[in-house]
């Protein structure tokens, strides 16, 4: 067995793999897809339980990958996802495993995660306010994601960390109240500027709510420091909250890249590697897992696969085209 690393033509390393597990979702986010759901990927397209682990595998006993976070989709609505992190927990104890989810379902299956293997969860969480979260969302699930976020502290699913992305006329003047609700609670709360992304295609810069607007309107309330450890290769910048020890974080995908350090790939559910959320070219795993590759390979093909990793995502770029995926099937 050869060991090689996932190296781009710039010198980043990528060690952190987010395996979209299913496209499919039981929300109807306003920013990401539209209220009708989308056209799914056709079942026999999915990777199979199998071949999901088999490539995971792959990655952390060949390539160097140290970190695997689960995503969609809802990667909850995936039937077979306790036993993937049970046997992805067995490839490698020091793994770091995570899940990014919208929390329903997770009073079910928290301690069923935590049982096999997971360290922690992140929840999509855009507001506190259940009129609010109607709106955005087309559902009437609040008190399940509160009941979800309770039920991953109670089986030890740590540190919890909330993603909130701000909609300009919909929840841009709740910052404050997102922040207070999480301290009082001790959950890490993340605000992301809207990515362009969407199924609809319909993003804007002009509508995104920017981190300096973000800022601006928690400076309103809040006391807020730069955290003194290093941002290393994490998208947040982190910010000390009224003195510590809680933080808050702003990840500014658009208006603060930080690709010089990102060290994430993607591997979708139908089993397409991406170098990058935004990337508008993917390579094809599944084929030759199904016709029969060994692991070397198979592993051949994702290292060439991320020497093609661009510099950046060039959203900023005049000739700037969205993914034709939107995010529900590339995964976070």
């Amino acid at each position: 067995m050869t060991n090689r690393t996932l190296e781009d033509r710039y010198g980043r390393v990528a060690t952190d793999l987010r395996v979209s597990l299913t496209d499919r979702c039981n929300l109807r986010c306003s920013y990401c897809m539209p209220a009708e759901g989308l056209d799914w990927l056709p079942d026999d397209s999915v990777l199979s339980d199998d071949e999901v682990v088999r490539l995971i595998a792959i990655g952390v006993q060949q390539l160097g990958i140290r970190e695997v976070r689960f995503t969609g989709g809802e990667p909850l609505v995936r039937r077979g996802l306790v036993d993937i992190v049970r046997r992805t927990r067995s490839l490698d104890p020091a793994l770091e495993l995570s899940i990014t989810t919208n929390a329903l379902g997770l009073t079910r299956t928290a301690q069923a995660l935590a049982d096999a293997g997971l360290n922690r969860v992140n929840v999509s969480l855009d507001t506190v306010r259940p009129d609010t979260f109607h709106e955005i969302t087309r559902r009437d699930r609040l008190q399940d994601v509160v009941a979800g976020l309770e039920a991953a502290r109670a089986a030890g699913l740590g540190p919890i960390k909330i993603n909130a992305v701000l909609l300009r006329g919909v929840n841009d003047d709740q910052a404050g109240e997102l922040l207070r609700w999480s301290l009082e609670r001790g959950y890490d709360l993340r605000f992301i500027e809207q990515m362009p992304l969407d199924a609809q295609h319909g993003w804007s810069r002009e509508a995104m709510v920017t981190a300096e607007e973000i800022f601006a309107q928690l400076e309103r309330e809040f006391d807020l420091s730069p955290a003194a450890e290093p941002r290393g290769s994490a998208p947040a910048e982190l910010f000390r909250v009224d003195g510590g020890p809680a933080t808050v974080g702003v990840i500014a995908s658009v208006t603060r890249p930080f690709c010089g350090d990102c060290d994430r790939v993607r591997l979708t559910a139908d089993g397409q590697v991406r170098n990058c959320l935004f990337a508008r070219e993917e390579s094809d795993l599944r084929g030759a897992l199904r016709a029969g590759a060994g692991d070397e390979e198979i592993a051949e093909r994702w290292v060439v696969a991320m020497r093609g990793k661009r510099a950046g995502h060039g959203i900023d770029d005049p000739t700037f085209l969205q993914p034709d995926r939107p995010m529900s099937a590339i995964g976070g």
